[in-house]
């Protein structure tokens, strides 16, 4: 049993009291009451107490559907627009190159958790690979956690090289079992795939398979760039890397192949914007349980307790016949 309006339960006391004290004339000064008995009424007294506990009776019932009793029933299907995403990152060393301020992947994890946070209604998953590949997040909609384990991700951990295929594999295989139709994978990478056991493309057909769209994003300028290898005698140490080395041929095959599309961001205002024309990718419906549907019991209340009072308020004027 649910109240919605619980707190008018104020309302109905005060009327209590108020018609109690009417009844009685407790306030009432220089007033005086007589009861035209009837033949054969012998116990006045105890009628107008009885009458009272009858008009009490049903004013407290009155007082109780105004706080709208009401009892969950079922469950009634509702609708939601929704998307199953998973965000593949590429956290090998050279996504610390700088030639995006502070450097790549600093530059991805803003830009994918903005992206995020637009998406209230999907369920988001993070995948971060290098040479091996790992599940950061299971597919959730808890855009708090979603936001807190993005901004934690880091380079190095997960060795050296560019495991793209073994990635877009796992991605592929987290998603093919989601009961959702719309299943996206977004594919964030500055490199060539260059270790793993699943070829890229290997890993595209499975996902065109189980009709997994993938995005691709190539991030990087085509100008050189450096990435810190460490401290030395005159500070932070650079490697220098050449320009333009993302394997665009093959992020273009993945994404004709699965029917997404492929993009490249060069600085951080072209990944905003390629992320924001991925956000308005077509939207499916799933069934979620969120509609309660409750059996209304006020009105029965509020009948009854109405019958009771116009009871006690003839029977006070007709039958006991109280003049004041």
């Amino acid at each position: 049993m649910e109240h919605k309006y619980f707190y008018f339960i104020v309302l109905g006391i005060f009327l209590i009291i108020a018609w109690s004290l009417s009844y009685w004339k407790i306030f009432q000064k220089g007033g005086l009451i007589s009861i035209k008995r009837q033949k054969g009424d012998q116990f006045p007294t105890l009628v107008r107490a009885i009458v009272f506990i009858v008009g009490l009776w049903g004013l407290s019932l009155i007082a109780y559907s105004l706080t709208f009793p009401r009892k969950p029933h079922s469950f009634t299907p509702n609708t939601r627009e929704v998307n199953d995403i998973f965000l593949v990152i590429d956290v090998s060393r050279s996504m610390l190159a700088e030639d995006l301020e502070p450097n790549r992947l600093e530059v991805a994890k803003e830009k994918l958790r903005e992206f995020a946070s637009m998406r209230v209604t999907d369920r988001i998953g993070v995948i971060i690979f290098s040479e091996k590949v790992f599940t950061l997040l299971p597919l959730t909609t808890d855009s708090t956690l979603i936001d807190k384990v993005m901004k934690e991700i880091s380079v190095g951990y997960l060795g050296s090289g560019t495991n793209i295929g073994d990635a877009l594999g796992l991605a592929v295989a987290r998603a093919q079992d989601s009961e959702t139709k719309n299943k996206i994978i977004i594919l964030l990478t500055d490199g060539v795939s260059n270790v793993g056991t699943l070829a890229p493309l290997e890993a595209a057909e499975k996902a065109k398979e189980f009709g997994i769209k993938v995005y691709t994003i190539g991030l990087g300028s085509d100008r050189d760039a450096r990435i810190p290898i460490g401290k030395g005698i005159f500070g932070t140490q650079y490697q220098r890397i050449p320009g333009g080395s993302i394997d665009m041929k093959t992020l273009e095959s993945i994404s004709q192949l699965t029917g997404g599309k492929t993009f490249r961001a060069k600085d951080d205002n072209s990944l905003k914007d390629i992320l924001g024309e991925i956000e308005k990718l077509e939207k499916t419906e799933i069934k979620v349980q969120s509609q309660i549907v409750y059996e209304e019991l006020y009105h029965s209340y509020l009948f009854y307790g109405f019958l009771l009072f116009m009871f006690a308020e003839l029977s006070r004027r007709f039958a006991i016949r109280e003049v004041a």
